[in-house]
């Protein structure tokens, strides 16, 4: 079984160097990072006009309960909490088949009542407007919870 083990090791330590790093995550200076450029990527804050999107509208009063909605839909869609914290929230879809990995963000925005959002792929140039789709889906689920 050593043997197996050893060939297992070995062609994992081959195509590691295939497989994309984690990216950055998180704010800076208090925002989400924009998109690179790339149609792979959707952010409701700043950055190139093809990959805008509309923040998650949020009811008066309900800016308390925001990042547990929408972490409660990231959940039921099959996405997996990384980090939170007060105001932010990372998370992760895994594309059926695949396997290729999404990073979804969130940023609380209480002064103008929104979430703002972004969703952008590992790997690729275009990812066929999933990323797109997924904010969508994440918008009418985290409306329709309220």
């Amino acid at each position: 079984m050593d043997i197996i083990n050893d060939a297992a090791n070995a062609l994992a330590g081959l195509f590691s160097g295939l497989l994309p790093e984690e990216p950055e995550h998180g704010l800076v200076d208090g925002r989400l990072r924009p998109c690179p450029g790339t149609p792979n990527c959707v952010c409701s804050e700043g950055g190139e006009e093809s990959g805008k999107i509309d923040p998650i509208a949020l009811e008066k009063g309900a800016e308390d309960r925001a990042l547990e909605r929408v972490k409660a839909v990231v959940g039921e869609m099959g996405g997996v909490v990384r980090n939170e914290s007060k105001e932010y929230l990372w998370s992760t879809f895994a594309v059926p088949v695949f396997g290729f990995v999404d990073d979804v963000e969130f940023r609380l925005d209480r002064s103008k009542g929104v979430l703002h959002v972004r969703s952008a792929s590992r790997v690729g140039y275009s990812d066929l407007g999933v990323n797109r789709g997924r904010v969508e889906d994440i918008r009418r689920r985290f409306e329709k919870a309220g």
